[in-house]
């Protein structure tokens, strides 16, 4: 506050008693602290004063000293232009005071400091240069400036005033600087002083430490940390847990260091790193982790430490993957060497027993072997780098380094993984790749390796569709076999086959027989051979004996008995045994529920009875297979058969009707032709020749005026089809006839043929429109192959919205079965690529239904239902049908199941086991990469579930650091180590929160469904 006194101003001139009187008035307000009404008298004054007269300095002077108090904005402007106005003024100095202490008493010393430091000490008394001096001494302080502070306080501490205080925070700027002699010294003299005694306690009890007392810091602080209240004792807690930590007294240090509250509430990576070492060093591992675990966001010589010993506490409670996650981390920091390569040891040899996510463990292992080359356990290491490749079933990698590392051992290596990288390649389907790693591999010295790769090219050659290479190895192979593989089991039925696609059934007969005689053979491949057997004896026309081989099928209700009694018929027929034929074929209709051949048995039997005269049922046989099968391949053939049976019964009309529906719904077939020669003859027999006219030139297909040249140039083009082996001259020939002929008498063979032909020499996109024009004449001869054609070249090309309407009537008009699997496999698969998934599902369930089904197409059902529901949010469908794959599955799709069946564990917080899957997948299957990486997310996930926030980050930055080609797992880790760090940030002070990073908007590319 400021004491005025009136001024008298006796040397102006002129005085203006009523501006003094108005000026003393404004004094009085003032020193009342009624600042605002002051400041608006002093104003008023300022205006009306002279120029340069000292009661406009002054009225200017308070106006300043008013806006101060007041807290205006403009405050520091107007006490600037005061003294800028008034240089000379006697009140500068008091003017830059007043405002420091203004802003001193308010508790703002930064705005203090600034004032202060305009002061003129020298003007000022000597008590006021004393409270200059302290005040700007602790405003230093929290300026954060202790040097000049310390200065401040240093002439001061003998003062009768400021002496107890300016010793005390020169002791404690001493303590901050690390100047603990000073410091002590300082503190002691003042230590029983009430004011500061807590806080001297404390100082003094952390100089101790700070000077390696540490049995002093336990007895002082045991007996100092009671006289504290509760909230108070957690930094003398933390003083002497440590304390006992560096005495190495780890038990008595535990109850400490966990009493410590932290700053603001939060503990640092070096807090949890002495409790974790504690907890370590008293062998309690699980208390131990909980701590190490929860250092994250820093590199130094404590979080190596820390990350080292957390790998041993790891391997201390068997948890092999998460101690190559901590050794990895150590083996990356360079602060202590010594630790560094013993994590990097660790990491290695852990690598090849768990297995790898990051890089493949044979790569994790050389660059041990690299980096350390005088390591004691060089040659342990070396030796595990080709087990390494093929654990992980890495033969292209093996391969390399074999050759690059060659030796005696090395070479023989070769050939037998050679054979391993043969067989991987001919699971994939990829045969023409998989053929010269099973030739390299005949080079093997080892008599079971050579004979297994023979048998394996055969195998091959036999799947590309060579027979006579494939009958020649099987055949030699059997002859000088030597070693005993279950492999070699399944010889006779290779050489069965082979025979039998050669069409020498003679020899095909020997190899089924011998295989049928053996035991241990799975029943599907017994039932297969005694079909193609009985399919042998069949083509030898050997019939007696075919019937009896079939007829097993039949009685053990084996795959295919369906067929077998069909063949039984058959041959029965061939005996002219025409009343056997039917009872078998009978069977065929009435005993099997589902059967793709019943409407072949009843066009049998149809024929059969009209054979023996007894057309009654010939013709219930005939309706039946039109009305219960109307998209059978047998139709157009029934309906002129029935129609001639007719003719023959002298029933022309209905001879006549059948004969014109053939015509009407089959056009360009044989049988629509043939239906028309028989029709002409019923309207010739009738004398209708006029209504035959009329009622074939409505037919598009009959050209009665050029019919001659039609089958004069077709002719020609189809001798070429049959006989030139130049597929350009077919196709040449076929185009002159399409051209000439559009809806020619051949248009139907013409266009097949082109087809076949353009689609033998690959060339798809031109073979498509062809297809198509035999497919536009309703169902023929042609169409069950040209669909199946047309449906190939659409799903080679990915054209899935094409391929699936010609599937679908595929699948209804199919003759064969392996065609009518074709179609429900690949429309299951194409429902799926177009996010159909509700009928990929359905198609998918049909297919397991059949009751014979390869392995392959079974699991492929599977895997459709289980992405499919997956899709469609039916998780408990889609972990179902995923479980069931798993069960069975290789390679990628294998993968995938473990992937999806740890994602399912985690969706049921059962993270322990979801991780042990995650460690199976990444142990075995890591070669498929987007799926190892996809389970760590998993992982990572997982271990923040278990509390360890070291294993789930590490997880999570790992991803995003190694894996930037899976764009869309990337982003999934960044979310998860983000919604960590954001909470782990509330309880660690060394954690900092990831920001959100602002882009521009760009598409995902994603690698996987």
């Amino acid at each position: 506050m400021f004491l005025v006194s009136v001024v008298a101003y006796s040397q102006q001139t002129i005085v203006d008693t009523n501006i003094f009187t108005k000026y003393n008035d404004a004094i009085k307000l003032f020193n009342d602290k009624a600042y605002a009404a002051a400041q608006t008298s002093f104003v008023k004054i300022s205006k009306k004063a002279s120029k340069g007269s000292n009661l406009k300095a002054d009225a200017a002077y308070y106006d300043a000293m008013c806006a101060i108090r007041l807290n205006q904005p403009e405050a520091d402007k107007k006490v600037l232009s005061f003294i800028e106005e008034n240089p000379n003024s006697s009140k500068k100095n008091t003017a830059f005071f007043t405002v420091a202490n203004y802003y001193f008493a308010n508790k703002k010393a930064a705005y203090a400091l600034k004032w202060y430091q305009k002061v003129n000490a020298d003007t000022l008394s000597k008590e006021d240069q004393k409270e200059l001096n302290f005040k700007m001494g602790y405003a230093y302080i929290i300026a954060k400036n202790l040097p000049l502070a310390k200065e401040k306080f240093l002439p001061l501490i003998n003062d009768a005033k400021y002496g107890n205080d300016s010793r005390y925070y020169y002791g404690y700027i001493a303590y901050k600087l690390e100047d603990y002699g000073i410091a002590e010294s300082t503190l002691k003299e003042i230590a029983d002083n009430e004011t500061y005694r807590v806080e001297i306690s404390y100082y003094l009890l952390d100089i101790s430490f700070q000077a390696g007392k540490f049995e002093r810091c336990i007895s002082v602080g045991k007996k100092l940390i009671d006289t504290f209240k509760r909230k108070d004792r957690s930094e003398i807690s933390k003083i002497i847990g440590e304390s006992y930590f560096n005495l190495e007294k780890y038990s008595e240090a535990i109850p400490y260091l966990k009493g410590y509250t932290g700053k603001r509430g939060k503990w640092n990576n070096t807090d949890f790193y002495q409790l974790g070492f504690a907890y370590y060093k008293q062998n309690d591992f699980e208390n131990a982790i909980s701590n190490f675990n929860k250092i994250i966001d820093e590199k130094n010589f404590v979080a190596q430490n820390a990350y080292y010993h957390l790998g041993e506490c790891y391997l201390n409670l068997g948890k092999k993957t998460e101690a190559l996650n901590a050794f990895k981390t150590a083996s990356e920091m360079d602060f202590d060497t010594t630790i560094k390569q013993d994590a990097a040891l660790n990491y290695a040899k852990l690598s090849y027993e768990t297995g790898n996510p990051f890089k493949s463990v044979a790569e994790v292992l050389q660059d041990y072997l690299k980096a350390y080359p005088k390591s004691k356990a060089y040659e342990e290491i070396n030796d595990l780098v080709v087990s390494s490749f093929l654990h992980q079933q890495d033969f292209t990698g093996a391969l390399a380094f074999l050759k690059k590392n060659k030796s005696v051992k090395n070479v023989s290596l070769i050939s037998e993984i050679s054979l391993y990288k043969g067989i991987q390649l001919f699971n994939d389907q990829k045969l023409e790749e998989a053929l010269p790693y099973f030739i390299e591999s005949k080079k093997a010295t080892d008599v079971s390796i050579n004979e297994r790769a023979k048998y394996w090219e055969a195998e091959t050659l036999y799947r590309l569709e060579k027979p006579k290479e494939a009958l020649n190895i099987f055949t030699t192979l059997k002859k000088n076999l030597k070693s005993n593989s279950e492999e070699f089991l399944l010889l006779d039925y290779n050489i069965g086959y082979s025979n039998f696609k050669l069409k020498d059934y003679s020899n095909a007969v020997v190899s089924f027989e011998n295989l049928i005689k053996k035991d241990s053979i799975e029943k599907e491949i017994i039932d297969d051979a005694y079909i193609r057997l009985g399919d042998s004896y069949f083509a030898l026309r050997n019939y007696q004996k075919a019937i009896k081989t079939y007829d097993n099928v039949v009685k053990t209700f084996g795959a295919e008995a369906d067929y077998a009694q069909y063949q039984i018929g058959m041959s029965y027929g061939f005996t002219e045994d025409n009343q056997a034929k039917i009872n078998a074929l009978k069977k065929v209709v009435n005993e099997y529920e589902v059967s793709t051949l019943k409407d072949d048995a009843l066009f049998q039997l149809a024929n059969t009875y009209t054979i023996i005269k007894d057309n009654q049922q010939a013709h219930f046989a005939y309706d039946r297979l039109i009305e219960k099968h109307p998209n059978s391949v047998f139709i157009p053939k029934a309906l002129v058969r029935q129609g001639l049976l007719y003719y023959n019964e002298n029933q022309n009309e209905k001879a006549l009707e059948k004969f014109k529906k053939t015509a009407s719904q089959f056009p360009n077939s044989p049988d629509a032709f043939e239906a028309v020669a028989n029709a002409r003859n019923i309207y010739i027999d009738n004398g209708k020749l006029n209504d035959y006219v009329t009622w074939i030139t409505e037919l598009k297909f009959i050209n009665v005026t050029d019919s001659d040249i039609d089958n004069t140039t077709f002719a020609v083009a189809e001798k070429k089809y049959f006989e030139a082996n130049d597929g350009n001259e077919i196709i040449k020939a076929l185009s002159k006839y399409t051209i000439k002929f559009p809806e020619g008498i051949h248009k139907l063979k013409a266009n097949y043929y082109l087809a076949s032909t353009l689609f033998k020499k690959k060339e798809f996109d031109k073979a498509i429109q062809y297809y198509q024009n035999v497919l536009e004449e309703e169902q023929n001869e042609y169409s069950e192959d040209s669909l199946a054609k047309l449906a190939q070249i659409f799903l080679e090309k990915d054209q899935f919205n094409n391929a699936i309407p010609v599937l679908d009537r595929l699948e209804q008009e199919a003759y064969t079965t392996e065609n009518v699997l074709f179609a429900q496999s690949n429309l299951m698969k194409g429902y799926y690529e177009t996010a159909s998934y509700e009928q990929a599902v359905d198609y998918a369930k049909k297919i397991l239904l059949r009751n014979k089904l390869d392995s392959t197409l079974e699991n492929d059902a599977k895997i459709i239902i289980a992405r499919a529901s997956f899709k469609n949010e039916d998780f408990y469908t889609a972990e179902e049908y995923y479980n069931e794959v798993e069960k069975t599955a290789t390679g990628e799709v294998k993968a995938e199941s473990l992937y999806y069946n740890a994602y399912f564990k985690n969706l049921q917080k059962e993270y322990e086991i979801s991780n042990k899957v995650v460690q199976e997948l990444i142990a075995n299957f890591s070669s498929y990469k987007y799926w190892a990486v996809k389970s760590y997310v998993i992982m990572g996930k997982n271990y923040y579930g278990l509390k360890d926030v070291y294993q789930a980050t590490f997880v999570l930055e790992n991803i995003i650091k190694n894996f930037t080609q899976f764009e869309d797992i990337v982003e999934d880790a960044k979310q998860e180590l983000k919604k960590i760090k954001e909470n782990e940030a509330k309880t660690n002070n060394s954690v900092t929160p990831i920001k959100e990073e602002i882009t521009a908007p760009k598409d995902s590319k994603k690698n996987k469904n």
